[in-house]
This record gives C-alpha cells, sequence and structure tokens, in this order.
C-alpha cells in the first residue's frame, strides 16, 4: 500500500469514527432523558436544556472553529476536538445535578463544533475530487449508521446499566478515534495560514446566533423570547457588515456570489429544516396517538436511517459521475413527496403504510445528503475547505434547530399544556399534520435552490 492510500484510508476511517459519535450519542442519549430526570429531580425546562445546550454551542462555535481550522491546522483542531469532546463526555457520565451535567454538555458541544468544522474538509483535502463523492458518502453512511444504532443500543445500555453507561460507552469510542488520529492520520493542511483572526466577528457571531436560535424556538413560551430574537436578529445584521468590510473574515462573504454554494448551502438549510422533526413527531403519534410502545416504536423509525446509511455510500459514488444538482433535486423532490403524503396521517394510518413512507424519505435524504455536500465542497478552492464545511454543518444545526421550534410551536398551540396523553390525540393528530404541511411547502422551495446552483464539476480540481 502506497503512502498516499494509506493516508487516504486513515483518514477516511478517522472521520469516520467521529462521524458516527456525535448522532450516536444524540440519538441514544435522548432515551435516557426520563431517567435523568428522575435520578435528579429536574423539571422539563431543564432537561431541555440537557439536549438544546448541545445543539445551541456546536451551531455557534462551527463557523469560528472552521476559520481556526484554516489558520492553525485542521488536523489540529479535529485532534483537540476529540479530546474535548471525549473529556465532556466522561464529565457528563460524573455528572452530580442537571445544572453540571448542562455545563459538560456545552463542553461537549464545543468538541462536536471542533470535529464537524473540520472533518469534511480533512476529507476533501485528502482525496481526489473524482473520489471525493464516494469518501463523503461513507463519511454520511457512518452518521446515518449513528443514527440508526443510537436508539437500539442506547435504550439497552439506559435499562441494563443506567444512562450514566451510555457515556462512558461514547468515552471509548471518543478514545479509540482519537488514538488513531493522532497516530495514523500524518500530514497537517492548512488554507490560511499567517492570517488575522475576527475576534469582533466571531463575538458577534456567536452572540447573534444563540439569541436567534433561543428566541425562535421559546418565542411560544416566553415573553422575552421575542426580545431576544430581535437582538439577535440585529447583531446578525451587524456581523454580515462587519464581515463584508473585515480584511479575514470568519465567514467570506465573496463565497455567497458564488451561486453554487450559496444555493447549496440554501438547499441544505431547507432540507433540514424540513426533515429533523418527522423522527419526534412519528414517537408522539406511534406512542401516545397509536398506543405502540416505545421499543417497538422505536424499531418502526429506523427504517428511515437505515436506508440512508445503506444509500449514501451510492449516492455519493453517483454525484462523482452526475451533476451534484440533477441527484440532489431528485432527492429534494421524494421527501416532499414523503413530507406531503404525511399529512394525511391518521389515528388509522397502518404501521406498513409509515414504515414505507419513511423509506421513501429515507432515500430521499440519501439522495440529497451527499452529493449536496459534494457540490458544496467542489464548488470552493482549496483554501476555504474548512469553511466551506463549518458554513454546511451550521446549516445543518440551525435547521435541526428550526425544524423543533416549528413542531414544538404547533404542538403549543394545538395541544397547549393538556399534557401529551392519548386523551388528547385528537389535538395531537392536528398538531402533527399542519407541522408536516409547513415542512412539504418548505421543501417545495429546496427543490428550487436545488436547481438554481447550475452546474457544479466535481469531478475536477479547484485551484
Amino acid at each position: 500500500m502506497d503512502e498516499n492510500t494509506s493516508l487516504r484510508k486513515h483518514t477516511l476511517i478517522s472521520a469516520i469514527m467521529a462521524s458516527f459519535l456525535t448522532p450516536f450519542m444524540g440519538s441514544a442519549v435522548n432515551l435516557a432523558i426520563p431517567n435523568i430526570g428522575l435520578e435528579f429531580d429536574a423539571g422539563a425546562t431543564l432537561l431541555s436544556w440537557t439536549v438544546s445546550s448541545y445543539l445551541l454551542i456546536t451551531a455557534a462555535l462551527l463557523l469560528p472553529f472552521g476559520r481556526l481550522a484554516d489558520m492553525v491546522g485542521r488536523k489540529k483542531v479535529f485532534v483537540t476536538g476529540l479530546a474535548v469532546f471525549t473529556l465532556g463526555s466522561l464529565l457528563s457520565a460524573a455528572a452530580w445535578s442537571i445544572e453540571s451535567l448542562i455545563v459538560f454538555r456545552l463542553l461537549q458541544g464545543s468538541g462536536g463544533a471542533m470535529i464537524f468544522g473540520t472533518s469534511m474538509a480533512i476529507l476533501t483535502s485528502v482525496f481526489p475530487p473524482q473520489e471525493r463523492g464516494k469518501a463523503l458518502g461513507y463519511n454520511l453512511a457512518a452518521v446515518y449508521t449513528g443514527l440508526s444504532l443510537g436508539p437500539v443500543l442506547g435504550g439497552v445500555l439506559n435499562h441494563q446499566m443506567g444512562w450514566r453507561s451510555i457515556y462512558y460507552f461514547i468515552v471509548l469510542l471518543g478514545a479509540a478515534a482519537f488514538v488513531v488520529t493522532l497516530t495514523k492520520l500524518k500530514g497537517e493542511w492548512l488554507g490560511a495560514a499567517g492570517e488575522r483572526f475576527d475576534s469582533t466577528g466571531t463575538v458577534l457571531y456567536i452572540v447573534g446566533l444563540v439569541a436567534v436560535l433561543y428566541g425562535f424556538s421559546t418565542i411560544a413560551t416566553s415573553v422575552w423570547a421575542k426580545y431576544i430574537l430581535v437582538l439577535g436578529l440585529v447583531l446578525m445584521v451587524l456581523f454580515v457588515r462587519h464581515e463584508i468590510r473585515a480584511q479575514h473574515p470568519i465567514l467570506n462573504m465573496k463565497l455567497f456570489k458564488n451561486v453554487g454554494f450559496a444555493f447549496s448551502n440554501l438547499a441544505a438549510l431547507i432540507n433540514y429544516s424540513a426533515t429533523f422533526a418527522v423522527g419526534f413527531l412519528l414517537s408522539l403519534h406511534l406512542q401516545v396517538v397509536m398506543g405502540i410502545n416505545s421499543q417497538t416504536a422505536g424499531l418502526i423509525l429506523l427504517a428511515q436511517p437505515v436506508i440512508m446509511a445503506l444509500l449514501s455510500p451510492f449516492t455519493g459514488r453517483l454525484s462523482d459521475r452526475v451533476e451534484p444538482r440533477v441527484v440532489a433535486s431528485w432527492g429534494m423532490g421524494l421527501t416532499t413527496l414523503g413530507l406531503f403524503i404525511l399529512v394525511f396521517i391518521s389515528r388509522s394510518t397502518p404501521v406498513w403504510l409509515i414504515i414505507l413512507n419513511l423509506a421513501l424519505l429515507g432515500t430521499g435524504f440519501a439522495l440529497f445528503s451527499s452529493p449536496n455536500s459534494n457540490a458544496i465542497m467542489g464548488s470552493v478552492e482549496k483554501r476555504f475547505y474548512g469553511v466551506a464545511s463549518s458554513t454546511l454543518g451550521t446549516m445543518r444545526l440551525v435547521g435541526q434547530a428550526v425544524s423543533m421550534a416549528v413542531a414544538t410551536l404547533f404542538i403549543d398551540l394545538y395541544v397547549g399544556t393538556a399534557g401529551l396523553s392519548p386523551a388528547y390525540a385528537d389535538q395531537i393528530v392536528a398538531s402533527v399534520k399542519v407541522s408536516f404541511m409547513v415542512f412539504a411547502v418548505t421543501c417545495l422551495f429546496g427543490i428550487y435552490a436545488s436547481l438554481a446552483r447550475g452546474e457544479i464539476n466535481t469531478g475536477a480540481e479547484r485551484g
């Protein structure tokens, strides 16, 4: 095995291990929330922050860490991220209160941002253009495998050994990924060595994005949310103005003059905004409305991520030969169709139809995600790989937060404080159907964004 082949193999292994970690953690830990609440005698608000704190801090720090990686070295930031993520997981397992757990989840999210902001950039730096889609496809397959195994393995660990065992398992995986990366991944990749770090832009961005996400997600329950949201929007406008004028911005706004880059990121934001809450809503419908137990509901919901994991390597390779906008737009179209079908869900909808529709959604997402990632990374020059990677990651996390905020908003409006019980099944069904209608219409606009990007020749190297 020659040196380049060995480097590519170990880079792919490191990226796959890291990409498996975070989605596995999210889907596994969600099952432990009730047990955590019982142990710490915590209310719903603090328990929700154990989930949302990780999401918010990761979204806020992705772009700054992506920029930092371009300046000081992508491998350095990636390895540091694995170490911080693993340490945060270990401390979370040893948490003595709900407040300490939230703090350690923030630390874990910081490490997650370093990983997200660099893994795709390293893959794109190491693999030649004609193999890039395949590598990104395997990387995304690891994400979907983590999503698939999380509910199953997390449920077993939580039931047999308690919620802390999930974090200890994540520590083992994180430590293994850290060792492999540190010992086997040779070399370093930079794109902006010697440039200054934009501290002002970083502060505006972090505070503004956190304010926007927090304000939007709590607008139905907090009187202060609208003021926080407005403050966040003002700060984001100031951030954009500052970045346009900055000599070395954390986000080069000129990249968005590139039609392929701009519309590919917009398509990603729309896709995640329309799809992330699907599992959450269907879980409520299956368990509360249809009376299916959580274990069976989890197995039903596996249909979507399993299809994603199986198809992503093939769709990635397909985007090396066929224009990404064609493949990704077909994927967005299938996703729109799947969401539209779910608008008609009811108490009497057969389980087999839900499973088939989840498989349709999984196929659509697999067709969209790998080619869209390939299009984003193929539309920029090498020196912008880190920013491009972290921008895509930010679109994903912001989209996830928006998706959950929309779902929560309609549940609040239709169900209110009545509680999620079978007695209010009609209200729950109504909130689920309206959410899916909003998501389907949103995804319809996503087809336009995907087609509008134009042709991107991912099989040719960019300077």
